[in-house]
Parts: structure tokens; sequence; C-alpha cells
């Protein structure tokens, strides 16, 4: 096995471990039309790796003047709950995070998401169990692109913030990973393109089991069909 200057990885988890961009935005518009506004106009992806709280800000001219965005948010959050049994694993996804963790490399996961979400996406991708720790925007002062979610990632591993490796698919994601010290890998779907534009970028991939070859594990285990 190659020897790297790499110890953990860090994964964010919506659009780079599962595809459940679709099922926010489903959760998005339910919510919202429960309180009577039709957001239905929207693009799916109208909101990759931004946090609620700014889709908050963003939206609220459109939504009822005496709605509370806390009520607002745990309506979306109950939707997506709900629906999390329709969600489909970034390709390669569950494969590359068992390996990892059969080769005892610590995994984390930061997300942007609130804890209900997290443990959603967890349990509907069947990982759970190799993480050692997820951080979700209800546990920072801060979300991304703040360096504060991964810096606390790399405080709790004990790790020097260089020595981990941040799993991104938005330039939110890279930008707070890279201001926190973390070698930040931008994954490139196709579908967010355009999100790595201007971002502090250490490496581009296109399919998660390349992170093998960055973590010296190729040759341990071989990609699987």
């Amino acid at each position: 096995m190659t020897r790297t200057r790499f110890s953990a990885v860090a994964w964010d988890i919506d659009g780079t471990l599962v595809d459940s961009e679709p099922l926010h935005h489903r959760a998005l518009v339910a919510a919202s039309l429960e309180f009577g506004t039709d957001l239905r106009d929207l693009p799916d992806m109208a909101f990759r790796g931004i946090h609620m709280g700014n889709v908050w800000l963003m939206l609220r001219d459109r939504l009822p003047p005496t709605l509370q965005e806390a009520d607002w948010i745990a309506a979306i959050n109950r939707h997506y709950v709900a629906g999390r049994h329709s969600l489909v694993a970034i390709p390669g996804a569950v494969d590359i995070v068992r390996d990892l963790h059969l080769l005892g490399i610590p995994q984390v996961c930061v997300s942007n998401s609130c804890r209900a979400i997290v443990d959603a996406n967890l349990e509907a991708l069947g990982v759970s169990s190799c993480i050692d720790f997820s951080i979700s925007l209800d546990d920072v002062s801060e979300g991304k692109p703040s360096p504060v979610p991964y810096r606390m990632a790399a405080e709790r591993l004990d790790l020097v913030p260089e020595t981990v490796v941040a799993v991104e698919d938005s330039s939110t994601g890279v930008r707070s990973a890279h201001a926190a010290g973390l070698y930040a890998v931008f994954l490139s779907t196709g579908e967010n393109a355009g999100h790595a534009e201007n971002a502090p970028l250490a490496r581009v991939i296109d399919n998660l089991f390349l992170l093998r070859e960055l973590l010296g594990t190729e040759h341990a285990l071989s990609p699987q069909a």
C-alpha cells in the first residue's frame, strides 16, 4: 500500500454521498404549499450547498409575512425525513465508505443540513456504523462556507487539518474545507460543473473510487462494479 500524508476523510453528505437534491426540493415545495406558497417554478438545483437559514432569506419575500422561519424549516424537515427511503446513493459512495471503514481509515460527515436530515441520510445509506461522528448545522455557530464546521471536524479527530481529505460537491463546501486547512476534493457529477468555478480546489474527481489512489488504498481493495 502506498503511504500518503492523509489520515482521515471528512465527507459532505448531500450531493456527495447521497443524491438528495430531488427530495430536498420536493420537501421544500410541499412544506411551502402547506403555508399557501407555490414554489414549483424553482429549478431543482436552486439551493445546492446552501444551508436553510440562507434559503429562508432568499425566499421569505415569497412566503407569508406571518410565517416563522422555524415553523417553515420544521415542515420541510418533516417532509424530507418522511421521504428518506426514496433517497439514492451517489454511485460508489456506499462501497467506498465501507471499504475505507474496513481499512480502519477514520471517516466523518460534515453537513450544512440539520441533525434530523443528517441522520435520515446516513440511515438511508446504511453507513452510520462506518462514520465516527457527524457534524450538522445544529452543532456549529456558523455553517459552510465558514471554516467552523470543518475546523471542528479536524479538532474532534485530533488531527492536523492538512491530513484530512474533505470531499465536497459545491463551492460552498470547498471554500469551508479550504479555509479550515483541509485538502479539498471536488466531486464533479456533471450537474454541478459551475460550482467548481472560483473555488480553491486541491483536486477534482469524477469518480469516488479515485479517492483510493489519493489515500493509498487502491491496491488494498479493488473497485466494485
